[in-house]
């Protein structure tokens, strides 16, 4: 895999708690676009869109192609899921 500014960035260890904090204030978002009435599908799908904005725009289209290229097997490795998987 090339070397890759934003896997390095998810990697550094000193902006884990940046990266904590930023959580939060999406959790929060996520929990008044909820309360005003839409739906989370619907929120989480723009929130992905905005997301993959933002990080083009700092990385570049090749950077993001193959952060995504990442995704599949991190989802599937359970990373992103909140239950304890059985």
């Amino acid at each position: 895999m090339i070397n890759d500014p934003i896997l390095t960035a998810i990697e550094d260890p000193d902006a884990a708690e940046t990266r904590r904090e930023a959580l939060g204030y999406v959790t929060e978002a996520f929990a008044e676009a909820i309360l005003a009435g839409i739906e989370s599908d619907s929120f989480a799908h723009a929130a992905i869109f905005a997301a993959f904005q933002e990080l083009v725009v700092s990385y570049g289209e090749d950077h993001v192609v193959a952060f995504a290229k990442t995704l599949p097997d991190r989802i599937a490795s359970g990373e992103f899921s909140i239950a304890i998987r059985h």
